[in-house]
């Protein structure tokens, strides 16, 4: 878990103070450029660099163990889709100014709008349940404009305790509130859903402590909180994507069907089918370089990263 300053060695400061350095005078550096070249340029950046960090290897592990006989070409297509998708997420989440305006006027098409304007006018609580594919965050601001309403969503904090500020203030200008993941998030997350408010999930991730269910055929570790949440207050779960267009600039936010009320268990494997079903239709949009199928062993880390 990420630390506070204070906790931190000299060394360890000092190391992330030189990475918080670089990394925003990158930032800075693509903002001498307009936005759509800014953002185009940070994707071909991330594609040139995902084979030196290992991004290509852990795509391709990924595909290997769960959609063994795609062709060679289209593994090869993905590892330069994935890269290049991440790339532009990065910029236009550092771009909130630029990237909120092209935004709040995204199409938005499926068959949960009925049910989205439903809740809206009735003030039930709703969990937008989104994932790492295309940038959710479009989803956020598109629907925020939609309902004339505020969109809180939970965030995870970064390693980097003097890069964070910056992260999570790019966060803060997409919309308000922002809930940091932990027991004080939580907290004010679940007051928000109290008085009928709209929260965004990102629920694509390995969960510590979740329930084994599967992904793509496979055991995926998944929380069931947000379904717990769900039946506590009776919230509506839409699940929702921002599918990015050809163009690699404007998003298509899809809004399907509700997650039907029953069990914990039943709900989040429905949303994990759900996204399955998605990424098979786009399969260059989904961060493919996350561990989400990681060998639970009690130690946190996967057998192959052993010593």
């Amino acid at each position: 878990m990420p630390v506070e300053k204070s906790e931190l060695s000299r060394i360890e400061r000092g190391k992330y103070y030189v990475a918080n350095l670089f990394l925003q005078g990158v930032i800075k550096a693509m903002h001498l450029l307009p936005y759509d070249r800014r953002i185009g340029a940070m994707g071909a950046v991330v594609r040139v660099v995902a084979p030196l960090v290992g991004f290509r290897r852990r795509i391709r592990k990924n595909l290997k163990l769960t959609c063994p006989d795609l062709p060679e070409a289209e593994v090869a297509q993905i590892c330069r889709d994935v890269p290049d998708t991440a790339g532009r997420a990065i910029m236009e989440h550092f771009s909130p100014e630029d990237f909120s305006a092209r935004q709040r006027n995204a199409e938005v098409t499926g068959p949960g709008i009925a049910a989205f304007d439903g809740a809206i006018a009735a003030g039930r609580p709703i969990m937008m349940i989104t994932a790492h594919f295309g940038h959710y965050l479009a989803a956020r601001v598109a629907l925020q404009t939609r309902s004339g309403k505020p969109i809180g969503c939970l965030y995870r904090r970064m390693a980097n305790p003097y890069f964070n500020d910056v992260y999570v203030d790019a966060f803060h200008r997409t919309g308000e509130p922002m809930f940091e993941q932990g027991r004080r998030g939580m907290m004010e997350m679940v007051r928000s859903l109290k008085k009928g408010g709209i929260i965004a999930i990102v629920s694509d991730l390995h969960a510590h402590g979740g329930e084994e269910l599967t992904f793509f055929g496979k055991p995926a570790v998944t929380s069931v909180l947000n379904a717990e949440l769900a039946l506590k207050y009776n919230a509506v779960m839409i699940p929702c994507y921002a599918v990015r267009k050809p163009n690699g600039l404007d998003f298509e936010i899809v809004l399907h069907d509700p997650v039907p009320h029953s069990d914990p268990k039943t709900m989040t494997q429905f949303i994990n089918d759900d996204l399955e079903a998605m990424v098979r239709q786009h399969m260059g949009q989904w961060f493919w370089i996350h561990r989400r199928w990681k060998a639970w062993n009690g130690l946190g880390v996967q057998p192959e990263d052993m010593p």
